[in-house]
């Protein structure tokens, strides 16, 4: 595609890469992938770099903000006539057939995605515009710390409700204490017995507004 003609004294209708990952609060990789999507617009310059367009940015933010106010009722969802949407961000094929089950079990009518790694699970997210987010903080591709504080960053996922799953003990998560504050952490040997509780809780607010 050829870069749109500028008036020299016009805003910059463009940007770069890393640009746009700051605006749309993602990884540089995930924008990088949504232009090979053909989701943004971008071309390169003479010299090789490769620019966004700004209009094409602002048009996939207010399709992701359509597409979560808009969603369409479901009578065979959960209470309210809109199904959960959750995402699961997590490498181990053990602990992704685990949690399915278990959101399956007490969200039944839930939409249940996988991301296999960091990167791919913030280009799912931006897309999904999920209700329940279950990452990993250590995971392939992405410092799981810089993933949850980007997540938690970005007006998009105001909404969302986060769980941290980990293998580490409460000694080895501090590195990551400034990433998790607030957040529930589950270690991974407790999932069985406390993923369930914090689903069940989420959920009845939802039940709540949709009988009254």
């Amino acid at each position: 595609m050829a870069p749109p003609a500028r008036d020299g004294n016009s805003p910059p209708s463009d940007c770069s890469t890393i640009e746009a990952a700051r605006l749309l609060g993602l990884a540089v990789r995930s924008v990088q992938l949504m232009v090979d999507r053909g989701e943004l617009e971008a071309w390169k310059t003479p010299g090789g770099h490769r620019r966004i367009s700004r209009v094409s940015l602002q048009a996939w933010i207010d399709r992701r903000h359509s597409a979560a106010a808009e969603r369409p009722a479901d009578p065979a969802g959960e209470p309210g006539g809109v199904p959960w949407r959750v995402l699961l961000i997590e490498d181990s094929a053990h602990y992704q057939n685990l949690v399915s089950l278990l959101v399956k079990q007490h969200l039944p009518h839930a939409d249940v995605h996988v991301a296999h790694d960091g990167i791919g699970g913030l280009a799912m997210a931006g897309r999904l515009d999920p209700d329940i987010l279950i990452v990993d903080i250590l995971l392939p591709g992405i410092d799981g710390a810089t993933l949850i504080t980007s997540l938690r960053s970005h007006p998009q996922f105001k909404r969302m409700s986060l769980i941290v799953v980990t293998s580490l003990d409460a000694d080895q998560r501090g590195p990551f204490d400034f990433a998790l504050q607030g957040l529930p952490v589950i270690h991974k040997s407790r999932l069985v017995a406390e993923l369930p509780p914090l689903l069940a809780r989420w959920a009845a607010p939802r039940a709540g507004s949709a009988s009254g």
